[in-house]
């Protein structure tokens, strides 16, 4: 799939959530551990904790696999910087735009589906709805595939408008405070720098979206 991985490709014609409107989400991951009593005897708890990146691409890869999905099928697009597989990479600093969106084909050849969600402030709550929602709409395969086939008919990806809004080249909301806008270009800027191994057209991409978005 030609789709990149990096920055955020958000598909054209799903709207985005304002900034101040991005909620914390509660998905979390529970923690097995262990206790040891004075008498040498142990027993475990279940504590959650704050879920990684790591763990929600895995909810995503294991929701999709179960449809069928290969990974060589599957672009995870974020504003995180990559693995060497082409997945978001955990222990890194969450983008201003921490929205995501998932593409994948069913098979070679057919038209590229896709979910984006950008409702909450973390890549990582953002990735674990979109496999709680994949996982939801999986149901439906009990009660025929033809069914399923047009739920996710509504997840069919759109071609991409002519050229990338200012917005997705710096990785930030449409709405993004001049502030934002500013960091978000200096990082990409740096990134994208030909002396530091980027690409000169991105490079110039970065350039270019950061003049059109302090006009």
């Amino acid at each position: 799939m030609s789709i990149p991985a990096y920055p955020l490709q958000w598909p054209a014609g799903w709207n985005r959530t304002p900034g101040h409107a991005r909620g914390s989400a509660r998905f979390k991951h529970l923690e097995t551990v262990t206790h040891r009593r004075t008498d040498g005897s142990t027993w475990t708890s279940k504590n959650p904790r704050p879920l990684s990146i790591a763990m929600a691409v895995e909810r995503v890869r294991a929701e999709l696999e179960r449809m069928g999905i290969r990974d060589d099928d599957l672009v995870i697009s974020s504003n995180l910087q990559l693995r060497l597989d082409g997945l978001p990479r955990s222990a890194q600093r969450e983008p201003d735009d921490p929205g995501i969106c998932i593409y994948w084909s069913a098979a070679r050849g057919a038209e590229p589906r896709c979910m984006a969600i950008d409702r909450y402030d973390r890549v990582a709550d953002n990735l674990a709805a979109a496999a709680a929602a994949l996982e939801s709409l999986r149901t439906l395969d009990r009660h025929g595939a033809e069914i399923l086939d047009r739920a996710f008919t509504g997840f069919n990806a759109l071609p991409a408008p002519e050229g990338r809004r200012w917005w997705v080249v710096l990785g930030v909301s449409a709405d993004a405070r001049p502030a934002e806008i500013k960091a978000a270009y200096q990082r990409r800027r740096s990134d994208t720098h030909p002396d530091r191994g980027g690409d000169a057209g991105e490079f110039d991409a970065v350039q270019r979206a950061y003049e059109e978005a302090v006009r």
